[in-house]
C-alpha cells in the first residue's frame, strides 16, 4: 500500500501548529492542513508491511494496540497517495461513523502500532484521516437521508455521546426509527462539554448532528431519563432501549478542607466554559473576561489541577485562555520516559512522556513545564472566609503491598509543601454510571459499577435494554465508544430482525 519505498523516501510531516502564544488568544482549533500534495506522499509512507498492526485494534500486556474500529487503514493511505480521496472516504465510511471526531481528539492507537514506527516515525495516519473526511464534507460526499425502508420497529437511545450517536446512526440506516433522548441543551455529551473547543469545534458537531436529523432520527434535549421521564415509560413505549449515558461520575479528592469555596470537577468546569463559549457565538472575548462564571473571572489568579490525563492538560489550556496567573498541574504517577523502554516494546501504547498542548502553552507563557510528578493533595487550605487559598502537597512513593503484592504510590513523610491556590479542578478521572439511571432501569452493574452484560456481548440483565459505551466498559476513548456504538447496534438489530445485516 501507499508508495512502496516512500517510508524511506519522505519524511514524517505533521499538520501545521499554531505558535502557542499566538493560539491562547481564542478557542479556535490550531491544526491546519498541511497542502494536498504533502498530505499524498504521507500517504505515501504507509509500507507494505504484511501485518498491519494498525487496524488490528486487539489488547496487548492489558492496552489496546491498533484502531478498535478496525479502519482499513493501509488501503485508504493507499487512495489518498493515488489522489482518489473520494473512494477513500468511502473505504473509511465502512468501518467509521464520525471520522472528524477522532481525527481531533484520538491519541492516534493506529500510529500507536504502525510498523513504520518500529524503526522510524509513524505513518500520519490520523492527520489523513482529518484530511479524507474534511475533503469529503467539503465535496458533499457526506449525505445522509432518510432509509428508502422502514422495519416498523423503534428505539430509544439515552445519551447523544459518541457511543450513543454512533448507535443511533446505525440503527436508523438499518430502517429502525431512532429517538434520542439528552439531558443537556445540545447533542455531543463529553465530545461538546467535556472537551474544549480549541481541540474539536462544536460545530463539527452540529454539522454531523444536522444530518443525522436530515435521516430521521428524533433528537429529544433537556430531558433526563430516569428523572423526567421512567423507564417504565420507554419500554412500552419503543421497542428496545439502549443506555449510551457514559460514566460520569467524577472521583473526588478526599482531603481535609474539601469543603473550600473555588474546588471545582473538571467535567463541570469545561462543561461551563463550553456552553458560555458556544452561547456567546464562540467570541472568546467575551468568555475570557466573563464574571457570571462559577469561579467567577480567571484572571490573575492561581489554579492547580488535580490529575495529569487527558482532560488535566484540557483544563491547563483552558485556565490559561481565561488568564491565569499561574497553572500548576499535579499527577500522582512518576515522570515516564521520553523513549520507550525495553518492557515496552512495539506494537505495545507507548508508555512515554507525552507533552501535549496545554503543556506547550504553559511552558511558552510562564517558562516552565506545569507537571509536578509523584505528588498528590494532602489538605486544602481555606481562608477566615471559607475560601480555598492554598494546599499542602505531598510527595508520593512506590511500595509494594505485602498482602496484594501490588504497587501502591503512597505518601512520603515529611514531603509537604504548600502551593498557593485560588482555584482548584479536579481532574482524576470518573469511577463509573450514575446510579439514578441504572436504578430506574434496574440494570445489574459490576464492581466497577458499570452496566453488566455476557462478555463482548451488549444485552444487560433487563430485557429489551442494551447498553454501550463508558457506561458499558467504563472510561475510555471516542473511538472506543463509536465502536461500542457500532457493536451494540448491530446486537440491537439482530434482536429485532432475527439477523443483522450492520
Amino acid at each position: 500500500m501507499g508508495k512502496a519505498t516512500g517510508f524511506l523516501e519522505y519524511e514524517r510531516e505533521d499538520n501545521n501548529t499554531v505558535d502557542p502564544l499566538s493560539r491562547i488568544k481564542n478557542f479556535d482549533e490550531f491544526h491546519p492542513q498541511i497542502s494536498d500534495e504533502k498530505r499524498r506522499l504521507q500517504a505515501a509512507r504507509c509500507m507494505e508491511c504484511g501485518v498491519p498492526f494498525c487496524q488490528a485494534g486487539m489488547m496487548i500486556a492489558g492496552m489496546a494496540s491498533g484502531c478498535p474500529l478496525h479502519n482499513l487503514v493501509p488501503e485508504t493511505n493507499d487512495l489518498v497517495y493515488k489522489g482518489n480521496i473520494e473512494q477513500a472516504y468511502l473505504r473509511l465510511s465502512k468501518t467509521h461513523s464520525f471520522p472528524e471526531f477522532t481525527s481531533r481528539v484520538c491519541p492516534a492507537l493506529c500510529e500507536a502500532a504502525c510498523t513504520c514506527g518500529l524503526n522510524d516515525k509513524p505513518v500520519t495516519t490520523k492527520d489523513n484521516e482529518r484530511y479524507i473526511i474534511e475533503y469529503a464534507f467539503e465535496h458533499g460526499l457526506v449525505d445522509e437521508s432518510e432509509p428508502a425502508v422502514r422495519t416498523g420497529k423503534s428505539v430509544a437511545v439515552i445519551g447523544s455521546g459518541p457511543s450513543g450517536l454512533a448507535a443511533a446512526a446505525s440503527l436508523n440506516r438499518r430502517g429502525h426509527k431512532v429517538t434520542v433522548y439528552e439531558r443537556n441543551d445540545r447533542a455531543g455529551g463529553l465530545l461538546r462539554y467535556g472537551i474544549p473547543n480549541m481541540k474539536l469545534d462544536k460545530r463539527v458537531i452540529d454539522r454531523r448532528i444536522a444530518l443525522m436529523e436530515k435521516a430521521g432520527i428524533e433528537f429529544v434535549y433537556n430531558t433526563d431519563i430516569g428523572r423526567d421521564i421512567h423507564a417504565d415509560k420507554l419500554l412500552k413505549q419503543y421497542d428496545r432501549t439502549v443506555l449510551a449515558c457514559g460514566a460520569s461520575n467524577p472521583r473526588d479528592i478526599k482531603a481535609p478542607g474539601r469543603d473550600a469555596k473555588g474546588i471545582y470537577f473538571a467535567v463541570d468546569f469545561l462543561t461551563e466554559v463550553s456552553k458560555k463559549l458556544m452561547d456567546e457565538g464562540y467570541d472568546a472575548d467575551k468568555l475570557i473576561s466573563c464574571k457570571t462564571m462559577s469561579w467567577g473571572n480567571l484572571k490573575g489568579k492561581h489554579v492547580v489541577v488535580i490529575g495529569g490525563g487527558d482532560t488535566g492538560n484540557d483544563c491547563v489550556g483552558t485556565a490559561i485562555r481565561l488568564g491565569a496567573a499561574a497553572v500548576t498541574q499535579l499527577e500522582m504517577m512518576p515522570k515516564p520516559s521520553a523513549e520507550r523502554l525495553p518492557s515496552n516494546p512495539w506494537p505495545e501504547w507507548p508508555k512515554i512522556l507525552k507533552t501535549d498542548y496545554g503543556q506547550e502553552e504553559a511552558i511558552a507563557l510562564f517558562g516552565h513545564d506545569p507537571r509536578i510528578y509523584q505528588t498528590t493533595v494532602k489538605e486544602f487550605v481555606k481562608d477566615k472566609d471559607g475560601a480555598l487559598k492554598s494546599v499542602i502537597t505531598v510527595k508520593l512513593e512506590a511500595k509494594r503491598d505485602e498482602q496484594s503484592g501490588r504497587m501502591n504510590m503512597v505518601p512520603v513523610d515529611g514531603s509537604e509543601e504548600e502551593l498557593k491556590a485560588d482555584i482548584i479542578l479536579i481532574a482524576a478521572g470518573f469511577i463509573g454510571s450514575q446510579d439514578y439511571v441504572c436504578n430506574d432501569f434496574k440494570v445489574e452493574r459490576n464492581a466497577r459499577t458499570n452496566v453488566s452484560t455476557a462478555e463482548g456481548e451488549h444485552a444487560t440483565s433487563v430485557e429489551r435494554v442494551f447498553t454501550c459505551g463508558d457506561m458499558h466498559r467504563g472510561q475510555s476513548l471516542v473511538v472506543w465508544a463509536i465502536a461500542e456504538g457500532r457493536a451494540c447496534a448491530r446486537a440491537v438489530d439482530e434482536s429485532l430482525m432475527g439477523y443483522s445485516n450492520l
